[in-house]
């Protein structure tokens, strides 16, 4: 597999340069930079998580007011169809639409109303954040609103999925599992030195992560070329999950070994935001994150 290009290493820097300045920006005299982290990061995996629904945003909402309508109690499964995706909203509001709804109280109801429209295993993933905690916060800062904007701003992917000019060329590259990891541990770097704390995390670095998944893969190339091969694999310290989206890749992407194989991908990991972050690109993958675990390993 190879290594990210310069490129590639240059965006990332500039998507974490971005978002560290909009927490040194809007948090500057809320938070002690130590915990710009509560806010930021949080806020980077719900972008995410919106900008994957948006295009069956009106479906679900469609689907939602029919089942109620018929009073049907358990929902999940066709909402989930609805959506295209393992995941989904039912509240009226996307981020985009949340800061043309008002300002002040009403604009904190009406955030909290779309936080509880996310699917249970969303609800999980902001649980371990502790995101709710700090809603009033920004609210009482008037930062919310300027906070939501900022994650919109048109000059920057924080999307699983690339930005598409009117004649269908990438404008801007998608912002993969990989590169959501590269980022988050930068940001993780920063907040830390400026609180003038150790890291405390000691993240694989990314070459380090192919390189593993090349010699685990290796041997076994010929058998996992064969049609319907099924493999396990299990991270026991997943961290960001970048080992199980280096391997996903490797052997079913779109450029790797065998496309039409399955990998069930497995992973535990004992620090909050690393686990939500995980399960939440584990999400968007399309994986089962039941098999995704909080905790510790040993």
């Amino acid at each position: 597999m190879k290594p990210a290009t310069q490129q590639d290493q240059s965006n990332l820097k500039w998507v974490a340069d971005f978002i560290w300045n909009i927490a040194d920006d809007r948090l500057r005299d809320v938070y002690v930079r130590g915990k710009y982290r509560d806010v930021i990061l949080p806020f980077t995996v719900l972008r995410r998580l919106d900008a994957v629904l948006e295009s069956t945003k009106q479906a679900v909402l469609e689907r939602k007011k029919f089942l109620d309508t018929h009073s049907v109690a358990e929902q999940d499964g066709a909402l989930r169809m609805a959506s295209g995706q393992a995941f989904y909203n039912t509240s009226e509001f996307t981020l985009a639409t949340l800061t043309a709804s008002g300002q002040g109280q009403r604009l904190r109801d009406n955030f909290v109303d779309y936080l509880d429209g996310f699917s249970p295993n969303v609800q999980d993933i902001l649980a371990k954040f502790k995101f709710r905690d700090q809603i009033q916060t920004m609210v009482e800062a008037d930062i919310l609103g300027h906070l939501i904007n900022d994650f919109l701003d048109p000059e920057v992917n924080l999307s699983p999925l690339p930005v598409k000019d009117a004649d269908g060329r990438i404008k801007l590259p998608a912002l993969d599992n990989h590169g959501m990891g590269t980022v988050f541990e930068e940001l993780i770097r920063r907040f830390n030195e400026e609180n003038n704390e150790e890291a405390g995390e000691h993240f694989t670095p990314r070459e380090v992560i192919r390189l593993m998944v090349d010699l685990l893969f290796h041997g076994d190339n010929e058998a996992l070329s064969k049609a319907g091969v099924i493999r396990t694999i299990y991270d026991p310290t997943a961290g960001t999950g970048g080992m199980l989206s280096v391997a996903e890749e490797y052997l079913t992407g779109s450029h790797g070994l065998n496309p039409d194989a399955t990998l069930i991908v497995n992973g535990q990991e004992l620090n909050p935001e690393s686990f939500a972050i995980c399960k939440g690109d584990m999400l968007i993958k399309g994986q089962d994150v039941s098999n995704i675990k909080f905790g510790n390993t040993l």
